[in-house]
């Protein structure tokens, strides 16, 4: 009976990666969550104080989160909502950011 609980649990957790790559508007729908502060689309208001996330590099994004993320870049609130995704889902929301303009 463990045996089946375990392949029934790895089963689940294949089909729930699966979903997330077949979504095409994942990182779209993610990166929706940063609009209150970083504007929508990533495109803050200017002088709002808050970077805008549109049009920079999906490396210089990723960077910034996995900075956040890790503490080393200090935060009022960007290292506790960085923590709640996974690295794939930044990925995806680095992505989406990079591809506005």
């Amino acid at each position: 009976m463990k045996k089946l609980t375990q392949v029934a649990a790895a089963c689940l957790l294949a089909a729930a990666s699966t979903a997330h790559a077949a979504d095409p508007n994942l990182g779209r729908n993610l990166a929706a969550t940063c609009a209150n502060c970083h504007g929508t689309n990533g495109k803050a208001v200017p002088g709002a104080g808050m970077d805008s996330l549109a049009g920079e590099s999906k490396a210089k994004l990723l960077q910034k989160l996995a900075d956040f993320k890790s503490g080393d870049k200090p935060a009022s609130i960007m290292h506790q909502i960085s923590k709640g995704y996974s690295d794939e889902q930044l990925a995806l929301i680095a992505e989406y950011f990079a591809a506005q303009k």
